[in-house]
C-alpha cells in the first residue's frame, strides 16, 4: 500500500501541531512541513527558531503516530548561503524527516548542480535525502532538465503531477527513470486547458488544485509510470473550500479522494 503524506501547502494556515493532528484525523500516514517561508503572503514555520513550537510539533507526532516525510523548501539561488541553512537541516533531522525539497532558482544550471551537490552532502550528514522539484516557470522546467541537473549530485527528482502535466515532460521518459532517482512524488489533479500563462500556472499551483480523480489530468497513466508503491505527497491547496469549510475539510476530502482513486486503479487481489 502506498504511503500518503499531507504536504503542508494543502493546509498551510495550520501550524505544524494542528496540521499534524488534522492530517491524522483525515487518514494520512505522514506529513510534509514547510519550515521556510516561500512567498511574502504565506507562512513558513521556522521550528529551528521556535523551541516551544518544536516541542509541540514533536508532541503531536508522538500523539498521532504520524511521521515527518519531508521538510521544505530551499530555493537554490545564485547567492544562496548554505551555512545559514544548517539550523533548518538540524530541525529536519530532529523531526526524523526523510527528505528535503529544493527548488531551482538559478539560471546557471552548472552552478545550480554544484550548489545542489554541496547541499545534498550537508543534508546526508544528518541522515536526510534531498530532492529537486521542477516547475514549468523556472530554470528547470521539465523532467528531462531535472534529470540532467541532478545527475551526479546525489539528489533525487521530485515529480509533481500538476507540474509534470503542464511541462513538456514525457510519460515514456518518466517510466524509464531509475527508481532510485525518484524517492517520492507529489499528487494532485486539476483542469487541463493549455496553453497556460505563468500567472495561470502559479495561481493553480499555489491556491486551487483538485483532489486526485476530480480533475482532468491522466493520473492513471502518471501513477503507472512511477515505481510501484512509491510514497505520495498530496499537495492540494483548495483556497475556496478552505475559506468556506476550513482547512481540515480540505485534508479530509483530499485523503478520501486519493484512497478512493487508488482503490479503483489498484483493487485488492
Amino acid at each position: 500500500m502506498r504511503s500518503l503524506s499531507a504536504a503542508h501547502l494543502t493546509a498551510l494556515d495550520l501550524a505544524p501541531p494542528a496540521f499534524i493532528e488534522a492530517s491524522a484525523r483525515a487518514g494520512f500516514d505522514a506529513v510534509g512541513l514547510r519550515l521556510i517561508q516561500v512567498t511574502p503572503t504565506t507562512p513558513g514555520y521556522a521550528l529551528d527558531r521556535d523551541p516551544a513550537l518544536m516541542r509541540a510539533t514533536k508532541a503531536a507526532l508522538r500523539a498521532t503516530g504520524l511521521r515527518v516525510h519531508d521538510i521544505e523548501f530551499v530555493r537554490i539561488t545564485p547567492g544562496i548561503d548554505l551555512d545559514a541553512l544548517s539550523p533548518f537541516l538540524d530541525a529536519g533531522a530532529e523531526l526524523g524527516a526523510a527528505q528535503v525539497i529544493t527548488a531551482p532558482y538559478d539560471p546557471d544550471l552548472s552552478r545550480l548542480a554544484d550548489t545542489l551537490a554541496d547541499f545534498t552532502a550537508r543534508a546526508a550528514l544528518r541522515g536526510l535525502g534531498t530532492v529537486l522539484e521542477f516547475f514549468p516557470w523556472t530554470s528547470v522546467p521539465d523532467l528531462a532538465t531535472a534529470l540532467r541537473v541532478t545527475a551526479g549530485t546525489g539528489a533525487g527528482v521530485l515529480v509533481d503531477s500538476l507540474h509534470f502535466d503542464r511541462s513538456v515532460s514525457s510519460l515514456t521518459d518518466l517510466a524509464a527513470v531509475d527508481p532510485a532517482r525518484l524517492p517520492f512524488a507529489h499528487l494532485c489533479d486539476a483542469l487541463v486547458h493549455p496553453p497556460y500563462s505563468e500567472e495561470d500556472l502559479l495561481a493553480t499551483a499555489r491556491a486551487e488544485r483538485l483532489p486526485p480523480g476530480e480533475g482532468q489530468i491522466d493520473l492513471a497513466a502518471f501513477l503507472s509510470a512511477l515505481p510501484p508503491d512509491l510514497p505520495l505527497g498530496l499537495e492540494v491547496p483548495m483556497a475556496a473550500l478552505a475559506s468556506a469549510e476550513g482547512s481540515e475539510a480540505v485534508l479530509t476530502r483530499v485523503c478520501a479522494a486519493t484512497r478512493a482513486l487508488l482503490a479503483r486503479l489498484y483493487p485488492p487481489a
